[in-house]
């Protein structure tokens, strides 16, 4: 069997063109999108077993597990919250869909109503760019790395610490 050496140039194409192979794989494989699935989503055989004026507080807990959120103001309302997002390499993720799942209790403790809400339901809610001014210097980079040169004491003296025995 006779064999020929290989040219640089035909090792080198081979080189380049391995090389872009694997660019366009690793290019399409950062396109795919990244889908996750976050918060407690109570599935709906046991959400439907949940029924005003039957149910208290421990048997829901019990059922569906501990909620994600409870009211703000009072204990009566517990809410199950979960949402599917997704997102595309480096740009902002975005939301798919979201459920939540409100069950109010009475002053006894039993479920008074059942409500599911989606992402059609939310709200949006401007925020505010402002900031709240503090009284105080602001004080540079550099006033910030070389303001505390100096101000360490130790026992012996400045900027001296404590030996450690047996060291």
């Amino acid at each position: 069997m006779i064999t020929r050496p290989v040219s640089r140039q035909f090792r080198a194409s081979r080189l380049a063109a391995t090389v872009g192979v694997c660019a366009i794989v690793f290019a399409v494989g950062a396109c795919a999108p990244e889908i996750s699935a976050r918060g407690n989503q109570p599935k709906r055989d046991l959400l439907s077993e949940v029924e005003a004026g039957k149910q208290t507080r421990a048997e829901v807990a019990a059922l569906l597990g501990t909620p994600s959120a409870t009211g703000t103001f009072d204990n009566e309302t517990w809410y199950y919250i979960s949402a599917r997002t997704q997102q595309y390499a480096v740009f902002e993720r975005e939301e798919l869909d979201r459920r939540v799942v409100a069950i109010s209790f009475d002053d006894a403790g039993v479920v008074s109503e059942v409500r599911e809400l989606d992402l059609a339901d939310g709200k949006n809610v401007a925020v505010v760019e402002r900031e709240t001014p503090t009284l105080g210097n602001e004080l540079g980079i550099l006033e910030q790395l070389l303001g505390n040169l100096g101000r360490f004491e130790g026992d012996n003296g400045p900027g001296l610490t404590q030996e450690i025995p047996g060291l």
